[in-house]
């Protein structure tokens, strides 16, 4: 494997093994596993979802809906619909069963006057993110949505969703346990007060940190992870993970060596991580942590070693006084990104520890 410019590694091995790991906790909690397809975004990775049995997906957008359409026929845009895309909408939905996120009577209204096709809709309740979504409190508002639904041949109401975001903001299993329960009751609550009204209504709900680590599912339908299929330091920070189960690294080439600061600096910057930070167990902000570099991929974290800023081409890595002689200009650093989804994103395609090339939805020439 020849390393010249900043790459997204990929362990494929441990990535297929990840994707088992949670359709397993999928079937033990006796829910449907709907994953995110936005953390990896591409055909080839979905492929190992159908192969341990997934049929149904989520993206964060119609391009990535019609990109995906190629091989599902089941898809999720997990976002606020855009009433400005209602013509893709309709070429999606006349071949696809799409699935939209509703939050307001206008944009209900709106589907219910365009829609060439029929489409399921999810009612999107805020669960605590303070994102998007209904808060639930807002009854009248579900209640104006459904009469809008109840009036169309076209709209047709499936049951809501729910995304406990904030979980990214725990630290420890027990703080994300706090969170997950409490959004889980909310949309449980919900389903409560409609379920004579519509007995088949279903709850969508997931976020990687409650799908790793919750045991209680009970009144959920489905979950919707999407970022355990790499994991990244901040799922590890949180607990959500082992480092083991981290399956994507940057390498970066070292273009420079400042020892009086004990500081490296690498190809490698805001473009190709994006500049998501976390502040980690020391109380220190970074921007990736550096592991040491094995013959067919990583292994464990470089103590005290990590990323301290980023601008568009450099990385600046701190290292320790005692190792700074260990590294030359020219050598390759690996490193894991802070926000795995916001990386891939950015890269475009991955390059498997067994050399081989993965293209990503929008790929750019590798």
């Amino acid at each position: 494997m020849k390393i010249t410019k900043p790459t997204l590694l990929l362990d494929e091995y441990n990535c297929k093994k990840n994707i088992q790991n949670m359709f397993s906790r999928a079937q033990l909690h006796q829910v449907d596993l709907r994953p995110h397809f936005k953390t990896h975004q591409s055909l080839e990775i979905g492929q190992w979802f159908k192969e341990v049995g997934v049929n149904k997906i989520t993206v964060s957008s119609l391009e990535m809906a019609i990109y995906f359409a190629e091989e599902w026929s089941d898809i999720t845009v997990a976002f606020p619909v855009n009433i400005l895309e209602i013509d893709t909408i309709n070429a999606l939905a006349e071949k696809i069963q799409l699935n939209l996120l509703v939050e307001s009577i206008e944009v209900a209204q709106f589907l219910a006057e365009h829609l060439k096709f029929k489409i399921d809709f999810f009612i999107k309740i805020d669960v605590g993110t303070n994102r998007t979504g209904i808060m639930p409190s807002k009854i009248d508002t579900i209640e104006s949505i459904l009469e809008v639904s109840h009036d169309s041949d076209t709209l047709i109401f499936l049951g809501f969703l729910g995304h406990a975001g904030h979980t990214y903001k725990s630290r420890s299993k027990t703080e994300v346990l706090k969170i997950h329960q409490k959004s889980k009751n909310v949309l449980v609550d919900l389903k409560a007060i409609f379920k004579a009204q519509y007995p088949d209504l279903i709850l969508s709900y997931g976020d990687t940190p409650s799908c790793s680590l919750a045991d209680d599912f009970s009144g959920i339908d489905e979950i919707r992870p999407g970022n355990f299929v790499f994991y990244d330091v901040m799922q590890y920070l949180i607990g959500a993970c082992k480092i083991e189960d981290i399956t994507v690294a940057m390498a970066c080439p070292i273009v420079a060596i400042h020892k009086n600061r004990n500081e490296i600096v690498v190809y490698g910057g805001g473009i190709h991580f994006s500049k998501e930070s976390i502040t980690d167990e020391n109380d220190v902000t970074i921007y990736g942590k550096v592991v040491k570099q094995e013959e067919n991929g990583w292994s464990d974290l470089v103590p005290e070693t990590y990323i301290k800023s980023l601008s568009q081409e450099h990385g600046v890595v701190k290292v320790l006084d005692s190792e700074i002689n260990n590294y030359s200009i020219g050598d390759v650093l690996i490193i894991l990104p802070i926000h795995s989804c916001m990386t891939a994103n950015l890269m475009k395609h991955y390059l498997t520890t067994a050399d081989r090339k993965i293209a990503m939805f929008n790929s750019t020439v590798f």
